[in-house]
């Protein structure tokens, strides 16, 4: 039941974290730009990218001709004289100000991870420092494993690599400071 309130907490603590990051400080905006000539590039993707959704690279390589030299060379060429796009694509869109499931789904991500580290931080044993800084120590683990290959092989731009780092360590650092918190009051209401 500690584990679970201890989650519940740095759960609730990340997520409005979250909204204040997004919204007041606009770190979930950091590298994204706004399109030239948004209608032109909207009406080419039916085109170019048909009724598949998905994720899409451009230049693509097909995987199954990786062994044939001249599709190889081909390739090298266009990938060094053409634009870069990374697209994530869905051939039928969505009003994205209905946000309802979006924040559910995130509540739900932040707790599970609160959950995830509440156990970590439990199993720890550790003072209230210590478990903040395993907490932070969390936060740059999983920005290593999932922002930096992104922006390492899908180049993803830095400064909205670095912001997503500020975001989680920043927020984590928050979260993790409540949940050491808790932990600790119900230590030390364990031990009197």
């Amino acid at each position: 039941m500690r584990v679970l309130v201890t989650g519940l907490i740095g759960g609730i603590v990340m997520f409005v974290w979250g909204v204040a990051a997004h919204m007041a400080l606009g770190l979930g905006n950091v590298g994204i730009q706004l399109p030239v000539g948004e209608n032109a590039v909207l009406g080419s993707l039916h085109d170019g990218l048909g009724a598949q959704p998905g994720i899409y690279i451009l230049p693509s390589l097909d995987t199954k001709k990786m062994g044939d030299e001249a599709v190889l060379k081909a390739y090298s060429e266009k990938a060094a004289t053409s634009p870069y796009a990374f697209v994530v694509y869905q051939p039928q869109g969505e009003d994205m100000m209905q946000m309802g499931p979006q924040i559910g789904r995130q509540w739900a991500s932040d707790t599970l991870a609160a959950l995830a580290l509440a156990f970590m931080l439990g199993l720890a044993g550790l003072g209230f420092r210590r478990r903040v800084a395993l907490a932070a120590a969390a936060a740059v683990f999983a920005w290593l494993c999932t922002m930096v290959p992104y922006w390492n092989w899908y180049r993803f731009p830095l400064d909205f690599t670095l912001a997503a780092l500020v975001e989680q360590l920043v927020g984590w650092l928050l979260a993790g400071a409540a949940m050491a918190w808790w932990l600790g009051r119900s230590e030390r209401k364990l031990a009197g």
